[in-house]
This record gives structure tokens, sequence and C-alpha cells, in this order.
């Protein structure tokens, strides 16, 4: 198969899809990698690296998207990339389609195949190509807010974990996955009073085992958030609902029981955000201040360290990618339900529920389609 790998255009954006080892191993099975040209160097990967790894360069996007069979990325294609996409052409990379009609129907018009890492799943239901980038993002949202909380910053002034005969700050989180867990501990590792919120009664129980002593579980649900809220210093955003639109556990009310200076974090942000006031930032622009309360809201936080990002992004990636390329995204989809289950567009049709449901569009069983494809192969 003919691969692609194009350098990321969206804004901030230093991660690459594919590291030279990736492309070592891709070669190895025969595959030919396309890399546009200095698509690595953010990330800390040098032209030189992918020459020797057996790449072939090209200098611009058109010529990586207009090669390609298989186009790897990291992020959603944006506007300028729409019309770069071919009919048919696989596109693997995390699309985040139920926040943003404009990309899906882009997309559904182009007659693209969009698989997305954020929805492939396992039987166990884990999700291993959003847990990398939710691990990176879940220990730099506790490193973030507590860069805002500083006072030029417009936050409260706390330093999180406080100094002897000072109360350290207090971090509320919401949601207890991947995302939560990483914050908790790294929160918990700066000496911060920590309450980790989540509905379900397992996965509390699960946290109050590992956790250390200064961070504590309760059930989310609205009335234990607003009194949360009033006390919380630094408040992250955690929620995952696989596919779909993140709900709003903070609504533009509750803002007015905060006090001034406190930070808002919300990592679902790509998702919709699960915090009613906040809307994509980028690493430029990272904040904006509503009722005296900080928001960071950057949709690609795991962009500002993109080589801890995209080397553990490759790890994860590769293995499926391989699968894609070995068999074509007909044959590895019928073979491995964790591949179909990404399939969220293909060649004009919405085969994801959460994604349908975000738009009123009709759903179309992937089985079907995979069939299809089965009897016109």
């Amino acid at each position: 198969m003919v691969i692609g790998v194009p350098k990321e255009i969206k804004n901030n954006e230093n991660r690459v899809a594919l590291t030279p080892a990736g492309v070592t191993e891709l070669r190895k099975h025969g595959h030919t990698v396309y890399v546009q040209v200095n698509a690595g160097v953010s990330s800390g990967f040098e032209d030189a690296e992918y020459i020797a790894a057996g790449a072939q360069m090209l200098p611009t996007i058109e010529e990586v998207y207009g090669i390609a069979e298989m186009i790897m990325k990291v992020k959603e294609p944006i506007a300028q990339e729409y019309d770069l996409i071919k009919e048919n052409q696989l596109l693997f990379t995390y699309f985040h389609f139920a926040s943003s009609e404009e990309l899906t129907r882009a997309m559904l018009a182009k007659g693209a195949v969009c698989l997305a890492y954020e929805t492939v799943e396992r039987p166990d239901r884990s999700l291993p190509l959003l847990v990398p980038m939710s691990e990176v993002a879940g220990r730099m949202a506790v490193q973030e807010g507590a860069k805002y909380l500083e006072k030029p910053l417009k936050g409260r002034g706390i330093l999180l974990g406080g100094v002897p005969g000072v109360k350290p700050g207090n971090v509320l989180i919401l949601g207890g996955g991947i995302v939560g867990t990483q914050a908790a501990k790294m929160a918990a590792g700066l000496g911060a009073h920590v309450t980790i919120m989540d509905v379900s009664l397992a996965r509390l129980r699960y946290l109050s085992d590992i956790m250390p002593p200064n961070v504590q579980t309760m059930m989310s649900n609205e009335y234990n958030i607003r009194e949360m809220i009033k006390v919380s210093d630094l408040i992250i955003g955690a929620v995952l609902i696989p596919g779909a639109k993140a709900p709003h556990l903070i609504t533009r009310d509750m803002l007015k029981l905060m006090r001034a200076g406190t930070v808002l974090v919300d990592v679902a942000v790509d998702q919709g955000g699960c915090i009613e006031t906040c809307h994509p930032t980028t690493h430029e622009d990272p904040t904006f201040i509503i009722d005296d309360v900080v928001h960071y809201c950057v949709a690609n936080m795991p962009g500002a360290v993109p080589y801890t990002s995209t080397v553990a992004l490759t790890n994860a990636t590769l293995p499926y990618a391989l699968q894609l390329a070995n068999k074509g995204w007909q044959q590895a989809c019928r073979d491995n339900m964790d591949l179909r289950l990404g399939l969220n567009v293909v060649e004009g049709k919405v085969l994801y529920q959460g994604v349908a449901e975000a738009f009123g569009l009709p759903l179309t069983d992937v089985n079907s389609v995979l069939t299809r494809e089965a009897e016109l192969a």
C-alpha cells in the first residue's frame, strides 16, 4: 500500500503521525511511505532520519495527498485540506466528528473512508488509540492549570502544593477515566488536595484503592458539582463518551459560584466540551476569561509536547496501520472488530451512531458496507 504522512497544519500542531521507526516497520512489510518535507521536524525527527528509514520525501502536502492510498495524520483535516482528499481514500487519524458538523459533511461529500483513532475500541471497551494522548492530556491539564493559577496570568495566585503553614490548593476532576486518573496522579504528586468525581461506583472504588491519601473520590451529580466548585481552585473536565458529544457538567450559571481566578481546563473540548462556556482555543491564544474565571480550552494539548506525544501515538497506531496496509481497510475491518468500530464515515455514509445522532443523519450498518465491499472485491 502507498501511505502518505503530511505535515500537520492545524494551529501549533507540532506532532507527526509516524516516527522513522514506524516507517521502518511499514517498509519491512513491503509498503511505500511518502512523508512531507519537514513533517517531523517539530517533533524532533529530521528528514534525514525518515530517508534512512526508507521513506520517500515529497515537498508539498498536495503531492502527499495526491499519491497516497492511506493518509496517516494526527488531527482531523481542516478546511484547507478538504479539496485534497480523494474519493475512497483512507484517512486514519483523530476526527472527533461529533463536535464538527462542517467536518462531517465535508468528509461525506468527499466520499472518503474515515477511520477514527478515537473510536477504535477493544472488547473490554478500552480505546487503545485514544489512551496515549489521554495520558498526555491528563498530565498536561494539571501542568497548565497550575501555571494559569499564577496571578500574572489572571489566576487566584495559588501554589497547588502549598508550603508548610499554608494549605495546598484544591483540584476538582470531573471524570475518572484515563484523563482523570492521570490528572489526579499529577495533582496529587504536586501536593494538592484532589477530588475526583465519576458516575461509576466501581470506578470510584478502584480509584480509592490506588490513589494516595490526598485524593478523595465523590459521586458525580449536579448537587455535588455545585458544592465542590465553590471551593476548588483548579477544575479539570475529563469526561468522554466515545464518538459522541460530551455532556455539559458545568453550565454557564455555575461560574457565579466560583471564586475569581478559578481555572477551568476542559480536556473534552475536542468532543464539544463538558463545560458549557468553553470553546476550542489554540496554544497561540490558549485562555479566555468569563465572569473572572480563567478558561483553558486548547483542543490539541499534546501538540505542545510533540516528541513525547508522537512516539506514544506511533507506539499505539502502528499495529493497526500495519493491518490496514497489509490487508486493505475492508478486510482488516472484517477481521478486526477494534478497527471496525473505528469506521465513522465511509463513501458518503455515516457508520457510527454517535456521529449520526449528533447531526440527525441517517445511520448505515457497518456490516452491510463491509459485506458489499467483499462482494465487489
